[in-house]
């Protein structure tokens, strides 16, 4: 099994701990890995023949950095000139290894997820293999726990019996809670976690069916005897990514494909979306809230706050429901509420060019 991990989120929601060169998948949250150290962790008991990291050219330098002290598997790191969805960042991997190891079984893991029973997943991934040889794409449903507005779903096909993989009826954006109510009674809906396992060749293939100029352009790669020597690929790639189209695999061939199949898994997933994610991954306290990186937290009449402290004392007096993140040059305070707006902050910054902020 090859192990495809994307890297190449801007993780703007986490702003201000995360920025343009050092995104959410390259910061630790938690303890002193960075979040794409834990996800290589999390696969190295596979055994993987070897972990393809796909990220971009900003982050190239500092991904290659924390992945330098992997040495019982083979790590390539694949720099994208141009950031082009997710797409074109599983062609170009599937091309690669394709090139090298047509039939080879990938896995497509992002960089930024939290799963609290990694064990379950290592479990699902060789599951998901099987099906994957047999030429299914094969995607990895998270069992909901709650009815989420917030992510999107896959419903399933649960006639057949058995535990699935389980053939998909189709693919559902982000419902409004009603729909969303529905789906948790329903049972055969869940949520849709980003995580792939399929051949090489056969995510090729439906690539050509469904995105036939992505298509064209992946095979016009060439390689050399020495597939794996991929700094000969950097002029490419470059060339290729200025003509391709934004677009993620979700749309341009899952939700077209007539091969898909979905295995539900529980496994204490978090896709760590912003802030307000934070409780899924740290344990809060009594009233509720989480202080990552403080020297200590003052907690009066105070409850439900999130916090990341940059190794200050952090006092609360009155607080309820908000958000304060502290770095040495910025200082976010916001309503837990708003928590995926902050992505809007950063675009501020950009366009008042506060780069320095960025």
């Amino acid at each position: 099994m090859y192990i495809v991990i994307l890297a190449g989120g801007s993780g703007t929601r986490f702003w201000p701990l995360s920025r343009t060169t050092r995104p959410k998948q390259l910061i630790a949250l938690t303890g002193d890995r960075s979040m794409l150290q834990r996800t290589v962790e999390r696969v190295l008991p596979l055994k993987p023949k070897r972990i393809l990291v796909v990220t971009n050219a900003l982050q190239a330098e500092e991904t290659t950095r924390q992945l330098q002290g992997y040495r019982s598997v083979p790590i390539d790191v694949i720099a994208e000139s141009a950031a082009r969805n997710t797409a074109p960042a599983i062609g170009l991997a599937a091309a690669i290894i394709a090139a090298h190891d047509p039939s080879g079984i990938m896995a497509v893991l992002p960089a930024d997820h939290y799963i609290r029973d990694e064990e379950a997943l290592r479990a699902t991934l060789l599951t998901g293999a099987h099906a994957a040889q047999n030429g299914y794409l094969v995607t990895l449903g998270i069992l909901p726990s709650r009815p989420e507005t917030g992510y999107g779903y896959i419903e399933a096909d649960l006639d057949l019996r058995g535990e699935g993989p389980f053939p998909v009826r189709r693919f559902v954006e982000k419902p409004p809670l009603a729909e969303a109510l529905r789906y948790l009674d329903e049972g055969n809906y869940f949520w849709n976690s980003g995580m792939f396992i399929w051949r090489a060749d056969v995510i090729l293939n439906e690539i050509g069916s469904h995105l036939p100029a992505l298509h064209a352009s992946l095979m016009k790669i060439s390689f050399n005897d020495d597939v794996w020597a991929l700094s000969d690929l950097e002029g490419q790639i470059k060339e290729i990514y200025q003509q391709l189209e934004s677009v993620s695999i979700d749309y341009g061939v899952m939700e077209k494909s007539s091969q898909v199949q979905v295995i539900p898994v529980e496994m204490g997933w978090s896709d760590v979306g912003s802030w307000s994610a934070l409780p899924e991954v740290v344990q809060p306290d009594t009233h509720g809230s989480v202080c990552i990186n403080a020297a200590g937290h003052i907690a009066i009449d105070s409850s439900d706050c999130l916090i990341y402290a940059d190794g200050r004392t952090v006092a609360t007096l009155g607080m309820r429901n908000v958000v304060i993140v502290s770095t040495p040059d910025a200082l976010l305070v916001c309503d837990r509420e708003r928590c995926q707006d902050v992505k809007k902050i950063v675009e501020q910054l950009a366009a008042q060019g506060q780069t320095a902020c960025l």
